[in-house]
């Protein structure tokens, strides 16, 4: 069940990220921080390391986009 709003949420954030909406783009990155998160903890339940390390590997690039789109300094 978890797993599927997790994917809708990263589905959401797919098409945020890629509309032209710039605004709403730093939205796009926040779900995608938070599916990204999701989906590591299923990974680590899983025991399927190298997933886990892909996700949180995706989490800290959308954290860097979170950071870049806000201009946090």
């Amino acid at each position: 069940m978890f797993r599927w709003v997790f994917f809708i949420i990263a589905v959401t954030a797919l098409v945020m990220l890629t509309s032209a909406v710039v605004e709403f783009q730093w939205i796009g990155w926040c779900l995608s921080s938070f599916s990204c998160v999701g989906w590591a903890y299923f990974a680590y339940v899983d025991k399927d390391t190298p997933r886990f390390l892909m996700e949180l590997t995706y989490f800290s690039a959308a954290l860097w986009g979170v950071y870049n789109w806000i201009g946090i300094s």
